[in-house]
């Protein structure tokens, strides 16, 4: 059955009464869902901007912290000098005082010589073999062929620390060594295998302002004087040459010092010779200096006292020496020496300072030696030396016997030629001579060569 047509009519009609009282539910339902969202949204948002403030405050503070520690190692660490840095990271010497400055130098030497002696050979470990040392020449011995000898021995290094203080005092500590006197007895310290050798103390003392204490040069000695010799002293006969402990005083051109006493003792007629350290007072010296651009001049004085036991003699000795320029190629160098007891300090202990007599009392022997070099430069790597030296002892025969050294004398002429700065290559003929008191000789031969870098 058909509806009516009213009825018809009324169902679209309802459909969209119902349609319009249910869409304010459904519009009302989904906006609050929206708040919600949107609430959670915003609080996640404060959530992540406070973690952002959190991680961003902890990297300013990390930043803070690293730029701390690194203004502290700054500050611990010193300050580099300008231009080209140093190799060390820190100072060298942490233990001195702050601005003590350190210097290290030296040189590298290798010698070569043939030695043609005219009675004998110098005995093979003896300091002859190694430089000139007159009281070494064979006397009333054999002849033989010649020899030679190589070593690196008088290679040397030195370590220096200057200060200077706010109130401007000067202080420095100086140590000096080189491989000579240290020997050793063992196959792997000898010649036969690696000719190793020791360590030897040459200088080390400490001086501020006019004093110094140590072992250094004696003050009775004048190296400014020792001629350019590639032998390790040259002149040897007429040269004073000791080093030793001392405390000394120098104000303008005046020292004076005391030093290390040692007694060298020749017994009765010559049956030995030995040395006493039974002084008990120390060697006095004086010394007076003038120099300028002409060169210098020297006076030195030596007091000495002699003791061997219980007996005891005195002694006194002067020195002149200086080096003499006669132009910017040339110069004379001397130095002439004498005196009572004189023996120890002349020549590496030539003669002997005292004699004991035939009733044991000591005698103070008279010496005198000295010596005069002429230097010329041929040019700005060739130079060459002339010199002629000589010592002489009054030996009183009855006591000491016949067989002491008398005098000795010696001739030297040298070349050094120096390719690049600070190394030298030289070569030296030498002559010398000794003579025993009852006119017995004995001559030595020798070219000795160098090379020599200084740094």
């Amino acid at each position: 059955m058909s509806k009516h047509p009213s009825m018809r009519a009324r169902a679209p009609l309802a459909a969209a009464l119902l349609l319009a009282l249910a869409a304010p539910g459904s519009a009302l339902a989904q906006s609050e869902r929206e708040k919600a969202l949107e609430a959670r949204v915003a609080d996640l948002e404060r959530q992540v901007q406070m973690l952002l403030s959190a991680q961003q405050q902890q990297q300013t503070q990390i930043a803070a912290t690293q730029e701390q520690v690194t203004q502290v190692q700054a500050a611990a660490a010193p300050a580099a000098p300008a231009g080209k840095q140093p190799i060390q990271a820190t100072t060298i010497t942490p233990g001195a005082s702050a601005g003590t400055t350190f210097s290290y130098g030296g040189f590298i030497k290798m010698d070569a010589m043939a030695t043609d002696t005219s009675d004998g050979r110098i005995a093979d470990g003896s300091s002859g073999r190694l430089f000139y040392v007159p009281s070494t020449i064979p006397v009333a011995g054999d002849g033989g062929d010649p020899y030679a000898d190589f070593h690196a021995q008088f290679s040397r290094f030195w370590l220096s620390a200057d200060h200077v203080t706010d109130a401007g005092d000067t202080l420095k500590g100086y140590v000096e060594m080189d491989f000579f006197g240290g020997g050793s007895n063992t196959l792997a310290g000898n010649e036969t295998a690696t000719n190793t050798y020791a360590v030897t103390l040459r200088q080390a003392y400490v001086s501020w302002n006019n004093w110094l204490a140590g072992q250094t040069w004696s003050n009775f000695m004048d190296v400014a004087a020792l001629p350019d010799a590639v032998d390790f002293v040259g002149p040897t006969d007429g040269t004073v040459f000791v080093r030793q402990a001392q405390l000394r005083y120098t104000r303008g051109p005046w020292s004076v010092s005391i030093e290390n006493p040692q007694t060298t003792v020749t017994s009765y007629l010559g049956a030995a010779r030995s040395n006493s350290g039974d002084n008990a007072l120390p060697d006095v010296t004086a010394r007076w200096q003038a120099k300028g651009g002409w060169g210098h001049f020297s006076v030195a004085g030596l007091l000495r006292q002699f003791k061997a036991g219980d007996r005891t003699d005195g002694g006194m000795a002067v020195s002149v020496s200086g080096k003499y320029n006669l132009g910017a190629s040339d110069d004379i160098r001397y130095a002439a020496n004498a005196g009572s007891g004189i023996g120890r300090y002349l020549g590496f202990g030539i003669g002997s300072d005292v004699v004991t007599d035939a009733g044991g009392d000591i005698q103070a022997l008279d010496g005198y030696g000295g010596f005069v070099a002429w230097r010329h430069a041929f040019g700005p790597k060739l130079r060459g030396n002339l010199m002629y030296a000589a010592s002489h002892f009054d030996n009183d025969a009855s006591i000491t016997g016949w067989g002491v050294t008398e005098r000795t004398q010696s001739f030297h002429a040298n070349l050094i030629y120096s390719p690049l700065p600070k190394l030298d290559v030289g070569a030296e003929l030498i002559y010398g001579q000794r003579s025993l008191e009852d006119d017995r000789e004995g001559d030595l031969k020798r070219l000795h060569t160098h090379i020599k870098y200084s740094f």
